[in-house]
């Protein structure tokens, strides 16, 4: 069947809290249509694998539900469900040949012998790997284990296969192999293939649609096309391939400056946004200087074997770009962008907005509580002619370029770890999640922290800003 069609899975307002209370979803909401190959990408820890464990009946959403074909399969065990599951590490019965372990799932439906070898046959045939039903398992390279257990689940007929992250066990040359003949194996079967997986590339080479996840939340659904070239937020820009980001502001109709020049551009966004350019570093023109919009020389210039990694410092930015042409360090160089090259999306500090209440008031100052730390400030500087009392609930906010990071934990109003980060212009911003309420801080800074590291966040008492927004009855 076409992919594309009815819809086959739904998983609908899915929470998932683990036994020490974390939340790791909350109302997430999935539809799969039938005959898709379908990938949940996303970073270590996002949610993607726990999303394959309830598809396949081994692990269950805390609320909501997962249907199959419009049926509740929300508590029906594996073995109930037209689903079988290819896992990362296989496991195949390594005192079994590759006919007994393809055919035990055959044997558990006490199906005749004749039909067993005439199933297990054409799943070999299918795998590529006829005439190997008696070699022992420990003879087999990796990337014919996988295959051999891709074998295993396709000879039961499933609805769905489930694969996760099945490929991450092979050498480079052979992966990239597997990804072709996965592929070509979902048109041959017909059937939904969800596939799980970290790896950008693997993703945008199978797929028919990517899920992209981040913090158990889905940050954007597409083809790989429009998640490549038109990503919705910054995170997943950043996570699929490399980009160029450059705050900006949008100056008139289809022109956008950022970067230290202004640009035509295609998305049509009020003047006066301010925005992130999203470039890719194969769309960025390396020209003669007298020719470029953006002027400056060469800080490096890699080969990677079909191409040329080169890395540009600027007045405002450092720019990576791929060429096909060697350029010697410290060349002066311009840059060019065409129009359809630039994707803009509007730039959004919202993060940086946290509900408080005031408990405290001497003289001229106030203390405001928030979830995780408490701000002593000054009346008259931050809330002028309002009047404030205990009880009075504000929401404090602050704008990242106006913080700073320390690795002492103790020196900033806050103490957290470092969850992600991006490169913009010629800085970084960090997402900081708080140890004890799991808050998160947008912070700029100039200086390279890894991620985990541990932080704490300071913010000038002038660069906060307060709004009452109520007071205790």
């Amino acid at each position: 069947m076409e992919a594309g069609g009815k819809t086959l899975i739904e998983l609908k307002h899915i929470d998932k809290v683990f036994e020490d209370g974390e939340q790791l979803m909350d109302d997430l909401n999935l539809e799969i249509k039938q005959g898709e190959f379908v990938t949940l990408l996303g970073p270590s820890g996002c949610g993607k694998t726990t999303i394959l464990r309830m598809l396949g009946g081994f692990d269950r959403p805390t609320r909501g539900e997962i249907l199959l074909n419009g049926q509740d399969i929300t508590n029906i065990p594996p073995n109930k469900r037209p689903i079988n599951t290819v896992f990362q590490k296989y496991a195949l019965f390594p005192h079994l040949n590759v006919y007994d372990n393809i055919a035990f799932g055959l044997k558990l439906k006490n199906l005749d012998k004749k039909t067993q070898d005439e199933k297990v046959k054409k799943a070999l045939e299918m795998v590529d790997l006829e005439g190997f039903e008696k070699r022992s398992i420990d003879t087999l390279s990796g990337g014919q284990q996988q295959r051999i257990a891709i074998a295993r689940a396709v000879v039961n007929e499933p609805d769905v296969l489930l694969l996760d992250e099945s490929l991450s066990a092979l050498d480079a040359k052979m992966r990239k192999e597997m990804q072709i003949e996965l592929k070509e194996m979902h048109k041959k079967l017909g059937i939904t293939f969800i596939f799980v997986t970290h790896d950008q590339e693997e993703a945008l080479t199978m797929s028919d649609k990517i899920v992209v996840m981040s913090d158990g939340e889905i940050q954007q659904i597409g083809t790989p096309e429009e998640i490549y070239n038109e990503p919705k937020n910054l995170f997943v820009a950043d996570f699929i391939g490399e980009s160029n980001i450059f705050k900006g502001k949008m100056v008139g109709k289809l022109q956008a400056s950022f970067g230290g020049a202004v640009f035509d551009c295609v998305d049509d966004i009020a003047q006066g946004t301010v925005i992130d350019a999203i470039v890719r570093p194969e769309d960025v023109q390396i020209v003669p200087e007298n020719q470029g919009k953006i002027k400056g020389k060469v800080l490096s210039c890699d080969f990677k074997g079909t191409f040329y990694i080169v890395a540009i410092e600027t007045d405002k930015a450092e720019i990576e770009a791929h060429s096909l042409k060697n350029f010697a360090l410290g060349e002066k160089v311009g840059i060019n962008i065409d129009p359809d090259m630039i994707h803009i999306i509007p730039y959004d500090s919202s993060i940086n907005h946290y509900d408080g209440e005031v408990v405290g008031v001497s003289e001229d100052d106030v203390i405001v509580q928030f979830a995780d730390f408490s701000l002593t400030v000054s009346a008259s500087k931050l809330f002028g002619d309002k009047k404030v009392e205990p009880g009075t609930k504000v929401v404090g906010s602050f704008v990242p370029e106006d913080a700073d990071l320390s690795d002492d934990a103790e020196a900033g109003v806050v103490a957290g770890n470092i969850v992600s980060f991006i490169y913009i212009d010629n800085a970084y911003r960090y997402v900081v999640r708080s140890e004890v309420n799991e808050e998160d801080y947008l912070v700029c800074d100039e200086y390279l922290w890894n991620q985990g590291d541990r932080v704490s966040v300071l913010i000038p008492e002038d660069k906060w800003s307060f709004e009452i927004v109520g007071r205790d009855e």
